[in-house]
C-alpha cells in the first residue's frame, strides 16, 4: 500500500515540474524588452523564438541521456540547461552584461532544450507508474504545462509587476527550486507491480479528483491569472495558486483512507460498474495475457495477435461493404489503409506510411501555429494599441491552452457511453483555430483579439496532449519515444516558416523605429496578411485532419467491436 501512495507522490511531483517548466509560453510577455536591448529587427526576434523551438530536434538526446543515467540526474541537467539559457538572457536584457546575437540564439537553444528534457522524465515517471492508465497520466501532466505562463504571470505582479524582465529571472530560478522538491518522491520510487482489478477502480477515483482539482487551478487562473489591483493582492491570489497545487498532495492520504474504510467500515458493499471506471476490470483480465512485464513498462498494448477476435457477421460485413460503395474518394481513403492499432512502425515503415505525412500536415498546420501565434502575441498587442494587455492576452491563452490539454482525456471519460476515434476529436480540435484565425484577421478590435486567443489555446492544447496518444495507437506504442520525436520536427520548421512570414509582413508595414533601432508596426495592416495565411493554412491542416480521421477510423471501430466482445465472452 505505501508503494501505492508514493506513486501518487510522483504523479503530484510530475505535475509540480510540468506546471513551471513551460518557460516557452512567456516569450512574448518580454520579446520586446529583448527586442529593443539588442536592437534586432523582427525577423531576428522571429530567430530567437525558433531557437527556443529547436531544442526539439535534439530531444532525443534526453532519452539517450536515460540510457546512462540514473532519472534524477537527468532532472537536474535540465534544470541547469534552463538556469544558464535564461540566465544569460536575463543579465542581457538587464545591461549587466553584453553579448553578441548568436550567442544570445544558442541561450534561447539552451533554454528550449531544457523543457525537452523536463517533458522527457515526466513521460518517463508517469508510464513507469501508472502502464495501465499511461495515457490518462499523460494527459493530466500534459496540461499543467500549460498554465506556467499564467503561474509566471501570478508571481511576476506579486514581485514587480513593471519589470518585464523579471519572467526570465523566475525561468532560470523556479524550475531549479522545483526539481529539488520533486527529488525525494522520485528518488522513492516504487517497485513495479502490476494492479490488481480493485487497484484499477482506485486509480480511476483519483485520477478522476485529480482532474477536479485541475479544472479548479484552470479557472482559478483564468479569472484571477493577470489580476494587477495591487502587489498585497496579487501575492495572495499567487498564495492561492500554490496552494491549490500542493492540495494533490492528499492522495496519498486518500489512497490510506479508503483502503481502510473499505476493508474495516464498508466491507459488505461493493461498487459495480462505476460510470468512472476508464480501464474496465473485465478488459483489464482479458489483456493480462497479452501484455509481458517490458511492454508494460513502455505501456500497454494496444492491440495484440492473441486478443480474441470478433468474427464479422453477415450485417456487419454488408455495412463494409456499403460504406466502401459510397466512398466517393475510396482509393484515397482506403490506399495503405491501416489495418489495426498499435502495430509497432519502425523508422522507414512510418515514413511510407501515407497515414503519418496526413497526421504530420494536421500538426503543423493546427498546433503548430498555435504555438507560432503565441509566440508573436506581445507584438500582435502591441500592433493593434494593446500592449498593457500583453500580460492578459498571455494568461488567456495559457488558461484556455491548459484547458484543451485536460480536455484531451475525453475519449477516454466518455468511451463507455460514446466511442469516436481519436483521430476524430483531433480534426475537432483543429477547427477552433481556423475559426479564431478569420476572425482574427476580420476585426482589430480587443473582445476579437481576447476570443481569438482563448480559441487558439483551446485548440493547439488539445493538439499537444492527445498527439502522444495518437502517435502510440497509431503507429505503436512501443516505437512511441523515437515516432513522436519524428513527428515534432514539425514544430521547429513551423516555427521558422511561420513566423518568417510573420515577421516579412510586419517589416514591410513598419512605421517607426525605437530608439535602438528596432522596427515598430503599428495598425492592423501589421499582421492582416498573416492571420490570412495561417487560418488558409490550418484549413489544409484540418482537411488533413478529416481525412486521417477516414482512413483510420475502421481500425478504430474495430479495436472497439474487438474490446467490446471480448469483455462479453470474458464476463
Amino acid at each position: 500500500m505505501a508503494g501505492q501512495s508514493r506513486k501518487w507522490m510522483i504523479l503530484v511531483a510530475t505535475i509540480w515540474i510540468q506546471a513551471f517548466t513551460g518557460t516557452n509560453f512567456d516569450f512574448s510577455t518580454y520579446s520586446s524588452d529583448l527586442k529593443s536591448v539588442l536592437g534586432i529587427s523582427q525577423v531576428q526576434l522571429n530567430y530567437l523564438a525558433v531557437a527556443s523551438d529547436l531544442g526539439k530536434v535534439f530531444g532525443w538526446s534526453s532519452g539517450l541521456a536515460l540510457l546512462y543515467f540514473p532519472l534524477w540526474t537527468v532532472l537536474f541537467a535540465a534544470a541547469i540547461m534552463g538556469f544558464v539559457g535564461y540566465g544569460v538572457q536575463w543579465l542581457v536584457i538587464t545591461h549587466v552584461i553584453s553579448l553578441p546575437y548568436i550567442l544570445v540564439f544558442l541561450c534561447c537553444l539552451l533554454a528550449g532544450l531544457s523543457i525537452c528534457w523536463f517533458n522527457t522524465v515526466c513521460f518517463v515517471l508517469c508510464i513507469r507508474n501508472f502502464p495501465a492508465n499511461r495515457s490518462l497520466a499523460l494527459s493530466l501532466t500534459v496540461s499543467f504545462n500549460g498554465v506556467s505562463a499564467a503561474l509566471y504571470t501570478l508571481a511576476y505582479n506579486a514581485i514587480n509587476p513593471i519589470s518585464t524582465q523579471l519572467y526570465l529571472l523566475l525561468n532560470a530560478l523556479v524550475p531549479l527550486i522545483v526539481s529539488f522538491a520533486a527529488l525525494i518522491p522520485i528518488l522513492r520510487q516504487p517497485p513495479l507491480e502490476p494492479l490488481p482489478p480493485d487497484g484499477v477502480r482506485r486509480d480511476s477515483f483519483m485520477f478522476l479528483l485529480l482532474n477536479i482539482l485541475a479544472v479548479l487551478n484552470g479557472v482559478y487562473l483564468l479569472l484571477f491569472g493577470s489580476k494587477t489591483s495591487g502587489v498585497a493582492s496579487a501575492r495572495l491570489l499567487f498564495g492561492g495558486s500554490i496552494l491549490l497545487l500542493i492540495l494533490p498532495l492528499c492522495l496519498p492520504g486518500l489512497v490510506y483512507a479508503r483502503n481502510w474504510y473499505l476493508h474495516k467500515v464498508h466491507s459488505s458493499f461493493r461498487l459495480e460498474g462505476s460510470g468512472f471506471n476508464l480501464v474496465d476490470v473485465d478488459e483489464l483480465e482479458i489483456h493480462k495475457g497479452m501484455v509481458t512485464r517490458e511492454a508494460s513498462f513502455d505501456g500497454y498494448q494496444l492491440l495484440n495477435d492473441d486478443v480474441v477476435r470478433t468474427p464479422i457477421t453477415p450485417a456487419q460485413k454488408s455495412f463494409i461493404e456499403d460504406d466502401n460503395n459510397r466512398s466517393c474518394c475510396s482509393k484515397l481513403i482506403t490506399r495503405n489503409q491501416l489495418g489495426m492499432l498499435g502495430e509497432e512502425h519502425p523508422l522507414f515503415l512510418l515514413l511510407r506510411r501515407s497515414d503519418f505525412w496526413l497526421y504530420y500536415i494536421a500538426y503543423f498546420c493546427g498546433g503548430t501555429i498555435g504555438l507560432v501565434y503565441s509566440n508573436n502575441l506581445g507584438q500582435i498587442a502591441q500592433s493593434l494599441g494593446q500592449s498593457s494587455e500583453t500580460t492578459t492576452l498571455v494568461t488567456l491563452y495559457s488558461s484556455f491552452s491548459f484547458f484543451g490539454r485536460l480536455l484531451s482525456a475525453t475519449p477516454d471519460y466518455i468511451r463507455a457511453k460514446f466511442y469516436f476515434a481519436r483521430t476524430g476529436w483531433l480534426a475537432v480540435a483543429l477547427f477552433p483555430t481556423t475559426v479564431a484565425l478569420f476572425l482574427l484577421a476580420s476585426s482589430g478590435s480587443l473582445s476579437a483579439l481576447q476570443a481569438g486567443t482563448a480559441l487558439i489555446g483551446l485548440s493547439s492544447g488539445f493538439i499537444f496532449a492527445a498527439a502522444v496518444s495518437i502517435t502510440s495507437e497509431l503507429f505503436g506504442p512501443n516505437s512511441v519515444g523515437v515516432n513522436h520525436n519524428i513527428l515534432i520536427t514539425n514544430i521547429p520548421i513551423g516555427s521558422l516558416v511561420y513566423g518568417f512570414l510573420a515577421a516579412l509582413v510586419y517589416e514591410s508595414h513598419s512605421t517607426a523605429r525605437s530608439k535602438t533601432g528596432s522596427v515598430i508596426c503599428m495598425g492592423r495592416d501589421c499582421y492582416f496578411l498573416t492571420f490570412v495565411w495561417w487560418g488558409c493554412l490550418s484549413v489544409i491542416g484540418l482537411a488533413s485532419s478529416v481525412v486521417l480521421f477516414l482512413r483510420t477510423r475502421r481500425a478504430y471501430q474495430r479495436f472497439e467491436q474487438d474490446r467490446i466482445a471480448s469483455s462479453m465472452f470474458y464476463s
